[in-house]
């Protein structure tokens, strides 16, 4: 199930619509149902609060107004920030059409050298 902090997709009728973070999940005084309080992540922002059943927090299609909506949990692809800045990184030639990269910190330490 969704927890708080998470980040969910919400479809609307079967088509990805917007992103949300769920800010707080509490009680309702139904069984198995929950006040789910959502941060809409779009300009401007704003939060609304839904009374869900669990299985609706787990990802199962309901219906508001009569339309269909279901919130699917998002998460992290298993390719980490870090590692794609590496590839980029590793793909950059080290001359590129005759240019030649220059070292900022090799310049500095030429210029503090020659101080000294």
């Amino acid at each position: 199930m969704a927890k708080e902090n998470d980040i969910v997709l919400l479809y609307f009728e079967d088509a990805p619509l917007i992103f949300a973070r769920i800010e707080q999940i509490g009680p309702d005084i139904k069984p198995d149902w929950y006040h789910v309080k959502l941060l809409i992540l779009q300009t401007p922002l704003r939060s609304v609060t839904w009374i869900l059943r669990d299985t609706y927090i787990d990802g199962e299609e309901f219906t508001m107004s009569g339309k269909k909506v279901r919130m699917e949990l998002v998460v992290c692809p298993e390719e980490s920030v870090k590692d794609i800045f590496r590839k980029k990184k590793e793909e950059i030639p080290e001359k590129s059409g005759g240019a030649e990269i220059i070292s900022l910190a090799d310049i500095r330490k030429k210029v503090n050298d020659e101080c000294a």
